[in-house]
């Protein structure tokens, strides 16, 4: 919360299961830093890489790498929920790469490491990405059941049933 990672331009990496709070952390970083007066931007992935090619083809993105330039951190959300094209995995580690040791990323994620080229779609480029993104770089595993889902069971009082004997057939009268 006090931001020295942004002094040291180090990266924050947010992993887990949806629900488990990485966006609302995300969101409490992002704005600790707004308050200590430092620039932010907030993307999710998919919204900053459709930016992205939209820009390239508006031919604007050069512009738009010179607005990312004059952050101190960049926070991408949702990474690894929609693969993307070639083009657009290519201009995101464009981007990862030019903050790389001039301002922190934070990036939330709910994939493994190993997953992340099925996002990216090549095994050269998640190497480099990870490279970057992971030197110097706090990594932050958020485990657990999903909160939206604890929420849920709490208002409809819905519990699972449980089985003594996991071989014991269930009652005729019992569906699933």
């Amino acid at each position: 919360m006090r931001g020295e990672y942004l002094d040291k331009r180090e990266n924050v990496l947010l992993i887990g299961n949806p629900g488990t709070g990485k966006t609302h952390l995300v969101c409490a970083l992002a704005f600790s830093a707004c308050a200590q007066g430092r620039n932010v931007r907030f993307y999710t992935a998919t919204d900053l890489v459709t930016q992205l090619v939209e820009c390239r083809e508006e031919k604007r993105l050069q512009r738009l790498h010179k607005q990312l330039q004059r952050v101190h951190l960049l926070v991408i959300d949702e990474l690894g929920y929609v693969p993307f094209s070639k083009a657009g995995a290519e201009l995101l580690f464009e981007v990862i790469s030019r903050a790389y040791e001039h301002h922190s990323l934070m990036v939330t994620t709910n994939l493994a490491f190993e997953q992340w080229t099925e996002v990216f779609g090549s095994e050269r480029l998640t190497g480099a990405l990870l490279d970057r993104l992971t030197h110097r770089c706090h990594i932050l595993e958020a485990n657990g059941e999903s909160y939206r889902l604890r929420q849920a069971r709490k208002r409809s009082h819905w519990k699972p049933s449980i089985r003594q004997d996991p071989n014991q057939e269930p009652p005729k009268n019992m569906k699933g």
